[in-house]
């Protein structure tokens, strides 16, 4: 039940933040921030120091919120996804497919987002139990390459992320994206501890998913 919430959440929302920083404190702030402006969706990449402590901080906060959920990205190997899964991680975000990964999250009920670009690669992932996979980077590609690929796999959910802004999130949405993964311009602010614009952006991305009418 708590692996087709989360799902549910996603198809819903639309928008995920995706957040990288250079501290724990940051990265929490730019969560709450993120959060503030309705952006509900988080996901905090392995790359930030004590990710576990992040997942396990605002799980407690937000506990109250069930839309808020609280995922772990750059994830490449099994026991990494386990880490952040033990740390109370909703969902699990990867940079590439990795089968021993799916396993993992498919044992512990964990929606598992992995990283393609090929045909080849979205078609093994969804084998393997993907139910969202993320288009990345998207920056390398069209929104058409989603139209694309729904030709000969139409039962494929696709989640660009890498590439995409306020200017063109609406195309991808368009063309058939689930969501989006929104990260590099969203927490850019937080580089000078401008948390009310991350809130402001949040915003605008939220509304922009909404009016998109898909």
């Amino acid at each position: 039940m708590n692996k087709l919430r989360v799902l549910t959440n996603v198809l819903e929302q639309k928008v995920v933040a995706v957040i990288r920083t250079d501290t724990l404190e940051e990265a929490i702030q730019v969560a709450e921030a993120c959060i503030k402006g309705e952006m509900k969706l988080i996901e905090l990449t392995y790359s930030i120091p004590h990710v576990e402590k992040a997942v396990e901080q605002l799980r407690e906060t937000y506990k109250d919120d069930p839309n808020v959920i609280i995922g772990v990205g750059t994830v490449i190997d099994a026991y990494t996804a386990r880490q952040a899964i033990f740390a109370g991680a909703q969902f699990i975000v990867g940079p590439s497919f990795d089968n021993d990964t799916a396993k993992i999250c498919n044992l512990y009920q964990i929606p598992y987002m992995p990283g393609c670009l090929t045909i080849t690669e979205i078609k093994e992932a969804m084998e393997c139990g993907v139910d969202i996979v993320k288009i990345f980077p998207a920056s390398n590609v069209n929104p058409s390459f989603l139209k694309a690929v729904k030709a000969p796999i139409p039962q494929a959910n696709m989640m660009p992320t890498g590439g995409v802004h306020l200017d063109n999130m609406t195309e991808w949405l368009q063309n058939g994206a689930v969501a989006i993964g929104i990260g590099g311009n969203l927490i850019e602010p937080a580089k000078t501890g401008n948390y009310k614009k991350i809130t402001e952006l949040a915003q605008a991305y939220v509304q922009k998913a909404r009016e998109a009418n898909v």
